[in-house]
């Protein structure tokens, strides 16, 4: 990005960069924004970027020929349109897709593509999303985009500040900002300029002036003589300049002003005949021959241009009122007799600016449906608006475009929804549907279109309401719209938790829009329809494959990508693993034949596909994915984290501090993110501070997704972990009064987990397998903590169930719940079968590359003193000597007894001793026991905690 006040030499420097790219064997494309108020030509600057890189270029020419989506930028596609002027329009994904994969294309190893966007400050909104979708989705391509943009005229609320914003915080992304000529680079400057050096008072002079501006500079040295005054603004440069031009280069410069920075040869000359004076035989061309040569234009493909948008801004504002608006019927005139000279945005542009108000309207409607052809939501919403605001000023404004006001709104509400503004959707669709209270019928199919867009907002009731007017009119009359107003009644029951009234209206959507004909709005009800089925997997299975198969019939990309995802997670809720990943294996392949694979769903699919990996036990850095948003970066940070923890990483920790920051881009960060936090810490040590961790991110949560989220049974579950791992750490002293409050804080913690079994959002009414697996090992904990803080007996049935339930396909919650196992079969006096747990506990954390397992494992056979196949004493710093010391330590006798059981002298015994307390790197003996006991250094039936002094024996 290259920022810089008006003159300061963006241009200069983007020209002279595009040179360097050429000369070293790269493709250099400049493309252009241009100012058309507020209303500009989508994804102009890219559709002149494709045009270029078309020609000669056979891998551009490849990618152009599979990606028909792009056809809409390179001319009119005479796609059909729907009746529904609310409907939702063919996504633009493809498009934005193809775009950034013709960019690549462009571009190769030694031969990269510098692709230059100038006056973004003028970007259309189209634009705008191009340039986020780009940034945020290439990595590894051999493209570098330069965009350049006035950093004066980019005030607070101007709509390129938020992108700025966006694109600043990017790491592939450099910000450049273009200062002023220091006095040493002006003299250089005019220096190159003059053939020489200037007297030092006229540089000094053109240095006050000019404030270091490169243009300004430039035009004051050409403006004025050695030795002479120099004009005092800018204004007057130009003018100065400009005066001394021939008067019919004069006239047509003032004439080209009118059609921005930059104008079509075509049509200036076409515009130069209506005018008189330029309107002779051979003038018109006479007079651009003359600009040119005088450097007022310059030649750019088959566009004239200002040598700068300031010499273009300073005659269009030098022309009187009348001037303008006679200048600008002169632009519409010829662009209304010959519409391939410029667009219907243009037409429009020119008729408002020339008070045309019919004919303002009439380009704007056609200007609306060219951008909903683009797949431009933004400016067909602002095409349209601009159509209402001239409607009572236009007589028969109906007849002149074929629609009804009510139409009008209700199309511009649908392009505001397709681009992210469901408010102003909402208020428009209310407008239109006040005014048709003379038509119930008509009104019902608006309310429709209205409670889906409240539906975006979350506006439920305010949805249901527009709903039961909307079929109280409809009545049973099977149509399009009834069959609509449905299928969107049932998502909103859908999301209300009210199953039962959803599954009556999807199903009878379903048969009302086959009775109709509708066949996207039939898969879309069968698509909500398959999600309600999780009590039945296999039916949830056949209606998502129904979904699939019929969505691809039909051509529907996005309602086909969403019918994949769907399926996929049908077989994952039911613990069908294979299934779901042969199914996310065909959906993500999918995708990417369509072009949807950045999609919403595509992108969920590939997370589904990193959960499931996780899950099954794969550990290894698959590394961060390299074309998604930031916001599903997170998501897939948050499942990386998870398995980073397993694999016991040394930065485990720092990742999991850096999601932290980032809980609020999407609960599934916060439940996966800050479920690898709290593992992370108790792997540390750190209970308290993992326990409090589960309940900071289940608060969060609960206040984000619902407060009885099934996720809250996973982190019960692992603050119980951390708990009883606390109860029974050999270093902590715990009197009465602690054992009560962690008593009560585990069964707090379990009843959480059992309340949330029940009341927790389930389809099917019952949990799931990976539920279910959760909710036993919370059980299992529970007891655990108990154990340790009751002393109690150990209770190896309840981690048998664990083990069990976790062996749906989550082989790494089986193996740690294995390990558990062991110990509580150790505990109940099972030394053989807990052997047995423990080898395949080591055997499965070894081949899963989960290293804190597997030293928890070794750790706790050497101390229970059970033997592992492969197993060697190497974690240990003391010597056997040293060992049988500490153990005695451990015991409470003095050094004389430990002597005295040792048969070595207690000078001995103290020496032995200091070295122990080195190599733990402890300060005494208090330490060295709770150390060596967390470190797995002292056997099970050593006493944890010295029991003090004892009586010297007789």
């Amino acid at each position: 990005m290259i920022g810089g006040d008006a003159g300061v030499g963006k241009t200069r420097l983007v020209k002279h960069l595009a040179a360097r790219a050429e000369d070293v064997g790269g493709r250099a494309v400049v493309a252009h924004c241009v100012d058309l108020g507020d209303v500009g030509i989508p994804y102009l600057p890219f559709s002149e970027a494709l045009r270029l890189l078309a020609d000669g270029h056979d891998a551009v020419a490849d990618v152009l020929a599979t990606r028909p989506a792009l056809a809409r930028l390179l001319g009119p596609t005479g796609a059909p349109t729907t009746d529904d002027p609310a409907g939702a329009s063919v996504d633009r994904l493809p498009l934005l897709d193809g775009i950034a994969t013709t960019l690549a294309a462009a571009g190769a190893p030694g031969a990269p593509l510098v692709l230059v966007v100038e006056d973004l400050h003028w970007a259309d909104p189209s634009t705008r999303d191009v340039l986020r979708f780009l940034v945020t989705r290439l990595r590894a391509e051999h493209l570098l985009l330069v965009l350049t943009y006035r950093a004066d005229d980019v005030d607070r609320r101007h709509p390129l500040r938020p992108l700025l914003a966006e694109l600043h915080r990017l790491d592939r992304v450099e910000h450049v900002e273009l200062a002023p000529f220091t006095p040493d680079e002006l003299r250089r400057f005019t220096t190159a300029l003059q053939g020489g050096p200037l007297p030092e008072h006229h540089l000094a002079d053109i240095q006050r002036r000019s404030d270091g501006n490169a243009f300004f500079a430039e035009e004051l040295l050409a403006a004025g003589s050695i030795g002479g005054p120099l004009p005092w603004s800018l204004a007057d440069v130009l003018h100065a300049r400009l005066q001394d031009l021939p008067a019919p280069v004069h006239h047509l410069v003032r004439l080209a002003s009118v059609g921005g920075r930059r104008v079509a040869e075509d049509l200036l000359l076409a515009v130069a005949a209506r005018t008189p004076g330029l309107d002779g035989d051979g003038a018109a061309v006479t007079a651009v021959h003359g600009a040119v040569a005088h450097q007022v234009l310059t030649l750019e493909e088959d566009h004239l241009a200002f040598r700068h948008a300031l010499v273009a801004e300073a005659l269009y504002t030098d022309l009187l009122p009348g001037e303008r608006a006679a200048a600008h019927r002169t632009f519409l005139a010829a662009l209304l007799d010959d519409p391939d000279l410029g667009s219907a945005a243009e037409r429009a542009h020119h008729a408002l600016q020339g008070h045309d108000l019919t004919t303002a309207l009439t380009s704007s409607w056609a200007a609306a449906q060219r951008a909903r052809e683009l797949l431009a939501p933004a400016e067909q919403r602002r095409h349209l608006e601009e159509v209402l605001s001239l409607w009572e000023s236009v007589p028969d404004a109906a007849d002149l475009i074929g629609h009804d006001r009510v139409h009008v709104a209700l199309a511009a509400a649908g392009a505001a929804a397709r681009h992210g503004q469901t408010v102003r959707a909402v208020q428009l669709a209310r407008r239109a549907i006040e005014a048709l209270d003379d038509d119930p019928v008509r009104q019902a199919g608006a309310r429709h279109k209205l409670a889906q867009f409240l539906l975006d907002v979350d506006d439920l009731t305010g949805a249901v309401e527009q709903t039961d007017l909307a079929l109280e009119a409809l009545g049973d009359a099977p149509t399009r719209e009834l069959a609509a107003t449905l299928a969107v009644r049932g998502r909103i029951e859908l999301n209300r938790d009210e199953d039962a009234a959803a599954r009556d209206h999807l199903r009878r959507a379903m048969q009302v829009a086959e009775q109709v004909d509708a066949p996207v709005v039939e898969i879309e009800a069968l698509a909500s329809a398959a999600a309600l089925e999780s009590a039945d997997p296999a039916e949830a299975v056949r209606l998502g494959e129904v979904a699939v198969r019929r969505a691809r019939e039909v051509g529907a990309v996005m309602t086909e990508a969403r019918c994949w995802q769907n399926l996929a997670v049908a077989h994952y809720e039911a613990g069908h693993l294979d299934e779901a990943e042969h199914v996310l294996a065909r959906g993500i392949a999918r995708t990417r034949e369509t072009a949807t694979s950045r999609s919403p769903f595509g992108v969920w699919m590939r997370l589904l596909t990193e959960v499931l990996r996780y899950v099954r036990g794969d550990l290894s850095d698959g590394g961060a994915p390299s074309d998604v948003p930031a916001p599903e970066a997170a998501m897939f940070a948050g499942v990386r984290a998870q398995a980073a923890v397993a694999r016991g990483d040394t930065d485990a920790l720092e990742q999991v501090d850096a999601l932290r920051g980032l809980w609020d881009v999407d609960g599934f960060v916060a439940l996966c993110g800050g479920s690898a936090g709290v593992d992370a810490l108790t792997w540390a040590g750190r209970y308290d501070d993992a326990a409090r961790l589960a309940t900071d991110v289940t608060d969060h949560l609960a206040r984000v997704w619902s407060p009885h989220f099934l996720g809250g049974i996973r982190l019960a579950a692992l603050a119980l972990g951390a708990l009883a791992a606390g109860a029974e750490d050999p270093g902590a002293r715990h009197d009465d009064g602690t054992r009560d409050t962690l008593r009560a804080r585990a069964d707090a913690l379990v009843a959480t987990a059992h309340d949330t079994a029940r009341t927790g959002r389930t389809r099917s009414g019952e949990l799931g397998p990976e539920g279910r697996a959760w909710l036993a090992r919370a059980d299992a904990e529970h007891a655990r903590a108990v154990t340790a803080l009751t002393d109690g007996p150990a209770d190896p049935g309840r981690w048998e169930v664990t083990v069990a339930a976790f062996d749906y396909g989550h082989r790494y919650e089986r193996a740690r719940s294995r390990l558990r196992w062991a110990q509580a079969l150790r505990a109940a006096g099972e030394p053989d079968r807990a052997a047995r747990e423990a080898a395949e506990t080591l055997a499965e954390a070894e081949a899963m590359g989960a290293r804190p397992l597997a030293e928890a494992t070794r750790t706790w056979a050497r101390r229970a003193r059970i033997a592992l196949p492969g197993s060697r004493r190497t974690s240990s710093p003391l010597t056997d000597r040293e060992d049988e010391v500490l153990a005695l330590v451990a015991r409470g006798l003095s050094n004389r007894q430990i002597g005295e059981e040792l048969f070595i002298t207690a000078k001995t015994v103290s020496v032995h001793v200091s070295n122990l307390l080195a190599k733990l790197d402890v300060s005494g003996r208090a330490e060295a026991v709770a150390v060596a006991a967390r470190r797995g250094l002292l056997p099970l039936d050593v006493p944890a905690v010295p029991a003090g002094p004892r009586k010297e024996r007789r």
